[in-house]
């Protein structure tokens, strides 16, 4: 793979964490710029999207958080690994079977997504990254994709740093990427924006790309 450089760098590149069953705002995101550089040795924060996303359930927001093992300060992203102590697959696919189990696309893609959290990855950039390639390619997205080893010669002029800017905390009601569409859910009288991108996926199927083609604000 031919790596980048000032000369003849893409014009739009952006640089962001890997973050689990992410939010619709980062596929937005995404769609929104030429090269995506999803960094892997950034260091770790936690409470924000890298270990967590949020689903709607018969009454309220769900919160669902991946558990990590105990780590020093400053650990890089990459070295983060997974508690399976804790019975958090079991909590999170209850919540998707509760959640989405009548929706309309959930049995075509719920198999897929599955399988990858019962191969009980050791590292959480692993279980993220499996699940957010299975996502972009349901989606349709064909974006160039890269991580720290594949571009090391990446001019850092003019990228679009967006590291830790798609958080839950900080962004709830503010999107720089994201423009909330109505689409249908399965719960609620009241549309609940950019919610964890299965959300989009087990409602709407195969016109879940023109969906977040609507939501992609001009930048």
């Amino acid at each position: 793979m031919p790596e980048f450089n000032i000369n003849n760098q893409p014009e739009k590149v952006v640089r962001f964490e890997l973050q689990y069953l992410p939010c619709l705002e980062y596929f937005a995101c995404i769609l929104s710029n030429d090269l995506i550089w999803i960094d892997t040795e950034e260091r770790y924060v936690k409470q924000t999207y890298r270990n967590r996303c949020s689903v709607i359930t018969t009454n309220k927001v769900d919160d669902l958080t991946v558990p990590v093992q105990s780590y020093a300060q400053n650990t890089i992203t990459k070295d983060i690994k997974i508690d399976y102590s804790q019975q958090w697959i079991r909590r999170h696919w209850g919540c998707f079977q509760s959640a989405y189990g009548k929706s309309p696309y959930f049995e075509f893609y719920a198999d897929e997504l599955r399988a990858v959290f019962f191969k009980k990855p050791e590292f959480l950039v692993d279980l993220n990254y499996e699940l957010l390639t299975i996502c972009l390619r349901l989606l349709g997205i064909r974006k160039e994709i890269r991580y720290n080893l594949s571009v090391p010669n990446l001019s850092q002029e003019g990228i679009i740093d967006e590291m830790s800017a798609i958080n839950d905390k900080k962004n709830r009601n503010t999107h720089k990427y994201y423009q909330p569409i109505q689409y249908y859910q399965t719960f609620g009288n009241d549309f609940v924006r950019n919610l964890s991108i299965v959300d989009l996926l087990f409602n709407m199927g195969p016109e879940a790309r023109s969906i977040l083609l609507k939501s992609c604000k001009q930048q």
